[in-house]
């Protein structure tokens, strides 16, 4: 298949359009707009539906609507619109719904700034919303895996019945880059007779079905919690992604980084070995669940002196890094959280200062 330019937000709606989902309810914010640009032209083209709501906590529901329907969904937004859609996320969760989440991240806290940001690691990792779920997260590095991502995220999201998270930054919805659309991304929705709230006469069935996240017995509760947990833990074992890059060898670090900020690192490796100086990179491509094992291998590695963590955020990945490593080597933090993504010289320079 041929390659086409395209803008990453215009990619990415796309992408979905690809991946048969014809439903598409979104609020405008900088900078994922074009996403909904895109797709309210698109979408009346295939027969979709596209729908502004008058504010991010109503597509949030919208959303639930139609996942408890059973029917292919997403949204986009960015950072302080994920936020307002914090609580439905979480309903969505605990119902059992499958969704797509975009959130093209720009600066925080509070309205910070529409540049390049991955300040919202903690927001996606590790809830956002109330109460005990998690959401599938997966974090490309371009144009192209956003693509890639965001059409797998749909069978990913129906597979487990939950929420899938696409968290790219604000450099990924902005850029253009070559892409492509693979044919074998493409799947068939799954059965959803048996839970979705499709229609009896649709499901030729007399017993309608229940979507629900309300458990007033603590038992019942308990049980369902423990359900959730199972299915996080399924995740863990089957649909961790991750990329080594340039671990073949003996390495004296190990950057640990992902989305816009990894590509940089992955130069910096580059001139660095130009030097004589070996560096590595792991690269987390879904970052709930984190690849724990992966990268605690990766830094166990003899040669390997200390693990430093890369990003455009303020202490968030790094502490799943932390976690991973288990004290085997010293692990080191370095970013830059205004909108400025960090140079390969000064990542280069960060290492060098590092290694002695």
């Amino acid at each position: 298949m041929a390659k086409v330019l395209m803008k990453g937000n215009e990619a990415i709606g796309e992408a979905a359009i690809r991946a048969g989902c014809l439903n598409y309810f979104a609020y405008p914010i900088t900078p994922q707009s074009e996403v909904a640009e895109y797709l309210s032209k698109r979408l009346p083209e295939v027969g979709g539906v596209f729908l502004q709501g008058e504010s991010e906590v109503a597509v949030g529901y919208m959303i639930f609507g139609a996942s408890g329907a059973g029917e292919r969904v997403m949204t986009t937004s960015s950072s302080p619109g994920v936020s307002l859609m914090s609580e439905a996320i979480s309903y969505i969760a605990a119902a059992e719904c499958p969704a797509v989440f975009v959130n093209i991240v720009r600066g925080g806290p509070g309205l910070g700034g529409i540049l390049p940001s991955q300040g919202d690691y903690f927001q996606a990792t590790k809830g956002g919303g109330h109460g005990d779920y998690h959401l599938m997260v997966m974090a490309p590095d371009g144009v192209q895996e956003a693509v890639e991502m965001t059409m797998q995220a749909f069978s990913l999201a129906e597979k487990y019945r939950n929420p899938v998270m696409i968290m790219g930054d604000g450099m990924i919805g902005q850029m253009m880059e070559p892409v492509e659309f693979p044919d074998d991304l493409k799947t068939e929705p799954s059965n959803k007779d048996d839970w979705a709230t499709n229609g009896m006469s649709t499901r030729k069935s007399k017993k309608p079905n229940l979507v629900k996240s309300l458990f007033l017995d603590p038992a019942e509760l308990n049980q369902h919690n423990r359900n959730l947990k199972a299915k996080y833990e399924q995740m863990k074992k089957e649909d961790v992604q991750y990329e080594l890059y340039n671990t073949d060898g003996d390495y004296q670090i190990l950057l640990a980084s992902y989305g816009t900020m990894s590509r940089v690192c992955r130069t910096a490796i580059d001139m660095l070995k130009e030097e004589g100086i070996e560096a590595a990179m792991f690269r987390p491509k879904t970052i709930f669940p984190f690849p724990e094992k992966q990268v605690h291998d990766a830094a166990a590695k003899e040669s390997c002196k200390c693990v430093i963590s890369i990003e455009m955020s303020m202490c968030q990945m790094v502490e799943d890094v932390q976690r991973s490593v288990m004290g085997k080597k010293p692990v080191e933090f370095y970013g830059e959280c205004g909108g400025e993504i960090p140079s390969p010289e000064k990542i280069i320079e960060i290492v060098k200062e590092l290694i002695g």
